[in-house]
């Protein structure tokens, strides 16, 4: 009786431990699941404004080709993510920059945040912060891209964006670990330089 009694102690003691032991490793399963979330890559697309319209203006909307272009834009990014697509969008406060952002924004239903563009250290600190982990796009100007890009710690070599290009998509990635690459790639109509 005595011998029964202290194997199914031993049995319940041996289940007990084989519990708190699966218990253990899913805690630390979902700790570790948890902190690379939180370090997960951040990707910033930068585009530059669509076509402008060619009218004496300090600040031109976009012409016939750039709402062209912003729709191409929008196409193009609704669904860069599988999940999501883009989670936030920051554009100066020009007309040609939040007409270009702003189709993109109408089908993701997602706000479009002003930067000035004069500030680029700052902003490109504050907009990775905000959004560790996510997909972002900032639509700036041929001037600011290449420091914005540069701001990040990606290449430092950004060919000059020429006044009648419009048509690059930087992808900039920022591991959690590792070295911050960029991407360079082309939509809508191709940019042919002049002659």
């Amino acid at each position: 009786m005595r011998n029964s009694q202290s194997d199914a102690d031993r049995r319940r003691r041996r289940r007990r431990r084989r519990i708190q032991v699966v218990i253990i490793y899913t805690a630390i399963a979902v700790g570790l699941a948890w902190f690379f979330e939180l370090q997960a890559t951040t990707t910033v697309i930068f585009v530059r404004h669509a076509e402008k319209a060619s009218v004496e203006s300090s600040d031109p909307e976009l012409s016939d080709a750039g709402r062209a272009r912003a729709a191409e834009l929008a196409r193009q990014l609704v669904y860069a993510d599988v999940v999501a697509g883009v989670d936030a969008i920051y554009s100066t406060t020009f007309q040609r920059t939040e007409q270009t952002a702003k189709p993109v924004a109408d089908a993701l239903n997602l706000p479009i945040t002003p930067y000035d563009a004069m500030n680029t250290e700052t902003i490109i600190d504050d907009i990775v912060k905000a959004h560790k982990g996510k997909i972002i796009l900032v639509v700036g100007h041929s001037n600011t891209i290449p420091e914005l890009i540069a701001n990040m710690g990606a290449s430092k070599v950004v060919p000059p964006i020429a006044e009648d290009e419009y048509d690059n998509i930087y992808i900039v990635t920022i591991p959690w670990f590792g070295k911050t690459k960029t991407i360079r790639l082309r939509y809508g109509t191709p940019y042919v330089p002049a002659s």
